[in-house]
């Protein structure tokens, strides 16, 4: 009798342990488990403030050629009141209504109904059915990779008609601009919503749901990991990737189009946004693959914060330069474009080198080689929440021995260059460089956490070779 209570004892405990275990092996993964103070907090402030914060770039550009302080400066001397701005606002139009609907629409099919063919003729493009990384529950998720197909078609149709059909004109997104923000507000929204009340009722996979009980957190960062409709509309993959992304070029393109419609000709500066932000855009879709293991598809779950930050931050605020050079057309001098382009180049160079080097070392398991030579590594290893142990290789040669995120160095240098195109009259366009010094700079640190809870000790070892993150010698 003894014998069998202390067995039954020894079963509890280890029950205990396998739920401690999976609640951790968890916590690896995406945001918390529960919410303190200071996170709450600033919850609260992204809810109240970021729409506010965008609208404002934006109505500073319609109303106040793109000054940050004179609005402000109105509003504290009387002589505007918040009313008087608001009134001079667009509001949102059925035109513009139409034309986001079927945008949206249009990405949908292009994601849904159209299997990749750009693999089986582009060398070296990886599209098609394509496997993510394990999710905490131990899932593997399959993605149809054709994002590079739908901004070639997308794109194709958008020359196709300025060119040839003239169906609308090319500035018909800048001519929006304001009302085609609602609806983006409006979709952020809505599938930020739907997301939480998925989660909550009809997951799609329950083991992946992570609930704090704080309604707010829960709603900006989400509660499902990856929410599904069916077997390939993934949410995360379409909003990170579309329809925010696709835009881009084509927000660029219709900010050059008004500047030659405003003044006759398309300034080198406007060019060269168009040029590097182009390529930036150009490389995610091409290693659209590659994104499946990074950390928007491999850690955060998809609530407000990926769901309405993809649908308004991003196409709003990631185009500023071109938006504000349709305001104050700069003409650089040759000196000032050559040094602007080379920045931008070397920043993507890094960039690329640096995820490919990381790539090819996962591909390989480590048997490759990084500047002539084989890599060195770190090996690690962590439990997912069935149990399972794995193991990982964290490599400290190459770029990766230079610093942790030395990728994000090369992105913070393009980023840079983007803002330098614009002059420096105004300090609107500059908002992206201290944006994303701020974002790249917190995805380090937050990556690192829950590294280390990964990791535990082949962590501390990992950062012992490899003390730096951004900055060799000095961050």
């Amino acid at each position: 009798m003894a014998a069998h209570q202390e067995k039954k004892l020894a079963e509890e405990r280890k029950h205990q342990n396998m739920q401690n275990d999976t609640r951790a092996s968890q916590g690896q993964w995406g945001r918390a488990w529960e919410v303190d103070w200071f996170s709450l907090a600033s919850i609260l402030f992204l809810l109240m403030f970021a729409p506010l914060i965008v609208y404002y770039f934006i109505m500073s550009c319609d109303q106040y050629q793109c000054s940050l302080t004179d609005p402000l400066l109105d509003l504290l001397t009387g002589k505007k009141h918040l009313s008087d701005i608001w009134n001079r606002t667009p509001t949102l139009t059925y035109r513009a209504a139409g034309i986001y609907s079927l945008w949206v629409t249009f990405q949908v099919v292009l994601y849904m109904s159209i299997p990749d063919f750009c693999h089986q003729f582009l060398p070296g493009y990886v599209g098609g059915v394509q496997e993510g990384a394990v999710t905490p529950a131990g899932v593997v998720n399959k993605y149809e990779i054709n994002g590079l197909q739908a901004w070639i078609i997308t794109h194709v149709l958008w020359f196709a008609n300025a060119s040839c059909f003239h169906f609308f004109p090319p500035t018909i997104i800048f001519d929006n601009w304001i009302p085609l923000l609602w609806c983006a507000n409006i979709l952020g929204y809505a599938v930020s919503t739907f997301a939480m009340i998925k989660g909550y009722f009809f997951p799609t996979n329950a083991k992946d749901c992570k609930f704090t009980g704080n309604f707010f957190y829960d709603y900006m960062m989400g509660i499902e990991f990856n929410p599904r409709i069916g077997k390939w509309f993934d949410f995360k993959l379409f909003f990170n990737g579309r329809p925010g992304i696709v835009a881009w070029t084509l927000i660029n393109l219709s900010f050059a189009a008004k500047q030659q419609e405003l003044y006759g000709e398309v300034t080198n500066s406007m060019i060269l946004v168009n040029v590097l932000q182009g390529i930036y855009v150009l490389d995610f879709f091409w290693n659209e693959a590659w994104y499946l293991k990074t950390i928007d598809i491999c850690h955060d779950h998809f609530g407000w914060y990926l769901g309405w930050g993809d649908c308004v931050w991003l196409p709003y605020l990631y185009t500023l330069q071109g938006l504000y050079l349709v305001y104050h057309p700069v003409q650089l001098c040759t000196a000032h474009a050559v040094g602007v382009l080379m920045l931008g180049l070397l920043g993507y160079s890094i960039f690329r080198m640096t995820n490919h080097q990381k790539d090819l070392f996962r591909r390989t398991n480590g048997n490759c080689r990084i500047w002539g030579k084989k890599p060195e590594y770190i090996e690690c290893s962590y439990v997912s929440v069935d149990g399972t142990k794995h193991y990982s290789k964290l490599m400290t040669s190459g770029f990766w021995g230079w610093a942790r995120h030395f990728n994000y160095t090369g992105d913070l240098m393009g980023s840079l260059a983007y803002c330098l195109a614009c002059g420096f009259e105004h300090i609107l366009p500059y908002f992206y460089i201290v944006y994303m010094t701020i974002l790249l700079t917190h995805r380090c640190i937050r990556d690192e956490h829950r590294c280390c809870s990964k990791y535990g000790k082949d962590w501390k070892h990992y950062t012992a070779a490899v003390p730096y993150r951004l900055l060799p010698g000095i961050f």
